[in-house]
């Protein structure tokens, strides 16, 4: 069950399936021959394991038109049911469930950012081709921007965008910019790698980054600097963490077809919205 679907066993399965409410009754078709059950562990395996609709066909006896079908109206289903979800936690739970060792380094922290892509088929359009291709990865991506709290709970997922999108630019897209009185208090801090550089996108709002120290024309940091930035690193590397766990989901991993692209960001969304549903990584007294 674990290798399929990523839960632990059926007990845990069954569980996520009962969280998706009476509304998933309505998926069951009569000219189906798939339950809905059947039809959640069938759009699970093609996103953890990344099969061919021919094998799914083959494992589930229907044809693979009925598997794409399923695949796509279940990826939609699972979309607007985990949206209703509200992943940002309060400032008190964080503080409640943030690690020992984060709080005694970092105890302002609300969430970890940092940006993840995933590889497309090369468009056929030359616009195209030049918004999606990232110089980061050589290849045509899609790019979004994730966020966790300090105990690593995905508690933010973006849309996706072209790859030759920067980071400061899908920030200043999300509302985590737009509406950031919602989403932060007053004192609160964001943790990024130094490449987001947003610290005067968040002042007004009286919210501190936290990132590595810049150079800026210097030949080395200050020794208080070289220390400050490793502990940065020592507890950023949990967003790392959080996103090596997502991408376990191996459907992230295999270039995304054409086809599929519209449902990009949808896919992006249930895949780390899902590993709220796995025990954490991030231990207790990290």
């Amino acid at each position: 069950m674990k290798y399929y679907t990523g839960f632990l066993d059926y007990k845990h399965f069954m569980f996520f399936f009962g969280i998706l409410g009476l509304p998933v009754n309505n998926l069951q078709s009569r000219s189906s021959r798939l339950t809905p059950v059947n039809q959640l562990l069938l759009t699970l395996i093609k996103l953890r394991q990344a099969k061919d609709d021919v094998e799914l066909s083959f494992m589930f006896r229907v044809s693979e038109a009925t598997v794409s079908k399923t695949i796509i109206k279940w990826i939609n289903f699972l979309y607007f049911q985990l949206k209703e979800i509200n992943i940002w936690p309060s400032q008190s739970t964080v503080q409640q469930h943030m690690p020992t060792g984060f709080k005694r380094l970092f105890p302002h922290t609300r969430v970890l950012l940092d940006a993840t892509e995933i590889p497309i088929q090369k468009p056929s359009n030359v616009n195209s081709q030049s918004a999606t291709f990232s110089t980061y990865k050589h290849k045509n991506t899609l790019k979004a921007m994730i966020g966790c709290t300090p105990h690593g709970c995905v508690s933010y997922v973006s849309d996706c965008y072209g790859g030759s999108v920067s980071d400061r630019q899908i920030i200043e897209r999300s509302p985590l910019c737009k509406e950031a009185s919602k989403y932060f208090e007053r004192n609160d801090s964001i943790m990024a790698d130094r490449g987001i550089m947003v610290q005067d996108v968040f002042a007004s709002n009286n919210v501190f980054v936290n990132t590595p120290t810049m150079l800026k024309g210097k030949s080395q940091l200050e020794p208080k600097d070289v220390v400050r930035d490793r502990r940065i690193a020592s507890k950023r590397i949990d967003i790392e963490r959080v996103i090596g766990l997502s991408k376990t989901f191996k459907l992230l991993k295999k270039e995304l077809a054409a086809n599929k692209l519209t449902l990009g960001s949808r896919i992006v969304y249930i895949c780390f919205s899902m590993t709220n549903f796995r025990p954490a990584i991030v231990n207790d007294w990290a």
